[in-house]
């Protein structure tokens, strides 16, 4: 890793909620690569959650995890207090948790609904919150960014893109993407900066039935124009992009990393 003074995100603290596995993962180590400490948020998975903070310290970097449902506002509460309470402050929020629950629509449960809801949507309300909550108490550290802080909402392609089978999802995250406006209309002035990433197609255990095996790459990739799948660390490495002050003038936007995925490719032919 390079050292403290090159890292563009140094004596920042960030949490990265449902980093795990997957996205969250990815983020975690690229924001840690740059200089964050960062609060490696799970649901259930100590396990897993310890092997991503071995393997960011095992490279130099600072980490800590903390077990948190995020659709639970004691159980978020508590994860912003003791991080405050060790860290002091915190800088960064990347709200990342998200789950699948998939049903047609006739036979979608209400539980179904709700659980995919309750994470994906409620829970990123729960952690920008209590992250909006602490910036605008601590205000701006010019030593140490020139925002006061920032939150960046882990949406999807499907904030746009309609889902069939998949309505909670699609839902949760076309909702996500007019809070996460409105959250930056109403938290400019503390200059604290909010924007989303929507990630594409990704490697990741949440959607492996879409990409491991030859037939489902394949017909995976006729729905991305620039012919790969997306892997955890292209995300990673736009979230640490996205929560620097190389980006501070990037604000209420959302940031689709998708390979092309939004372009439509099967109008590519005149439809």
């Amino acid at each position: 890793m390079a050292s403290s003074s090159t890292k563009r995100l140094a004596n920042q603290v960030a949490i990265v909620t449902g980093a795990s596995s997957g996205i969250g993962t990815g983020v975690a180590v690229a924001l840690a690569e740059a200089g964050a400490t960062v609060v490696v948020n799970y649901h259930s998975d100590a396990e897993e959650a310890e092997k991503v903070v071995a393997h960011i310290k095992e490279k130099g970097g600072k980490a800590v995890a903390f077990k948190a449902d995020v659709s639970k506002e004691n159980q978020v509460q508590e994860m912003f207090r003791q991080t405050i309470e060790q860290f002091g402050t915190l800088h960064i929020l990347v709200a990342n948790s998200g789950i699948q629950q998939d049903a047609t629509l006739v036979d979608m449960t209400l539980d179904q609904w709700q659980k995919v809801i309750d994470v994906n949507l409620t829970g990123q309300f729960l952690c920008a919150r209590e992250a909006a909550r602490e910036f605008i108490k601590r205000g701006v550290q010019q030593d140490v960014s020139r925002a006061a802080g920032k939150i960046i909402c882990m949406s999807s392609v499907h904030e746009t893109i309609p889902w069939a089978g998949h309505v909670n999802y699609a839902a949760s995250k076309g909702g996500l993407m007019l809070l996460m406006k409105s959250m930056a209309q109403e938290l400019a002035p503390h200059k604290i900066r909010v924007n989303s990433i929507a990630p594409g197609a990704i490697k990741t255990p949440i959607n492996n039935e879409a990409w491991e095996t030859p037939d489902a790459a394949r017909k995976l990739l006729e729905l991305i124009p620039y012919g790969r799948i997306g892997e955890v660390e292209d995300i990673g490495r736009v979230a640490a992009w996205l929560a620097s002050d190389e980006a501070d003038y990037v604000h209420g936007t959302t940031l689709y990393v998708d390979g092309g995925m939004t372009l439509y490719p099967g109008f590519a032919d005149n439809g």
